[in-house]
């Protein structure tokens, strides 16, 4: 990862104007594009501190329950329970769509195929199929590599696959381990945020297919975004406490400003369409 798991941007000024620091926590999916907008951010707020982490979906929204956020990154919904948490102890958000993803499905560079449908991929994560012969026609040993049950891009996958993840996927702290782990591992398969990918000749990205015959889709193609197309692209999300509205809505606006939307595609994302 670019930065470290917990990073903390103190401006000078903001040490003595505790009404303006922010912490947010959450996503690793989100965490860099966050540390890149809060630089950007403060260039112009230089009154305000932001102290971001990553650690996942769950836990960031777990930090909203306990006090201890004021905004939570997540790329994922809130769940019914979490839903009836912040009811009962009468907690109450905004709710930020600020950007889109697309998550990538990544294998070794030098795997023997482009491209991957939506069944077969299903198979695999879930373990029912533990070898890459229905892919590439070799009986070679799948090793999955994933995230922890509190990443929402592991909540993501699952849902949209309709599975459960085998029980021996390796679970990895974040996208950067991931991807390091698939370098390093030719019969390997790694799910990351399409803003992770870089031009890194070690990792090539699959393109996914449905069941309908149609031309498979890469989670860089742009226009296929656009247009709803690709099967694994969702809204990015971050909840804000209600009580912290005030202090975090400069930051808001900085993200819907022109200068926050280059940035944001820049890194690598999406504009939400909603």
């Amino acid at each position: 990862m670019r930065y470290s798991v917990c990073f903390v941007l103190m401006m000078l000024l903001a040490c003595s104007n505790r009404q303006k620091a922010i912490k947010m926590k959450g996503s690793d999916t989100e965490v860099n594009l966050a540390v890149v907008l809060a630089e950007h951010f403060y260039k112009v707020n230089k009154d305000h501190s932001l102290a971001i982490s990553g650690g996942g979906s769950g836990l960031g929204i777990a930090s909203l329950l306990n006090g201890q956020a004021d905004i939570a990154n997540s790329s994922r919904p809130l769940t019914a329970e979490e839903i009836k948490l912040f009811k009962q102890r009468h907690i109450e958000l905004k709710t930020i769509v600020f950007a889109e993803d697309a998550t990538a499905f990544i294998v070794r560079s030098d795997f023997p195929a482009d491209s991957i449908d939506v069944p077969t991929l299903a198979a695999i994560l879930s373990g029912s199929s533990k070898t890459w012969q229905p892919v590439t026609g070799n009986p070679v040993p799948v090793n999955i590599y994933g995230r922890q049950s509190n990443s929402g891009t592991h909540s993501f996958v699952r849902n949209k696959l309709g599975i459960q993840f085998s029980r021996e996927a390796k679970e990895m702290n974040g996208n950067a381990q991931i991807m390091e782990g698939i370098k390093a591992d030719g019969s390997g398969i790694g799910y990351v945020g399409a803003g992770y990918i870089t031009h890194d000749s070690k990792v090539k990205v699959l393109k996914i297919s449905d069941s309908s015959g149609k031309p498979a889709i890469s989670p860089l193609d742009k226009k296929a975004i656009n247009e709803q197309r690709y099967f694994f692209q969702r809204p990015l999300y971050q909840f804000v406490l209600s009580t912290s509205w005030n202090k975090v809505a400069p930051f808001v606006d900085f993200e819907k400003s022109a200068e926050g939307q280059k940035i944001i595609r820049a890194s690598g994302y999406y504009i939400t369409q909603q």
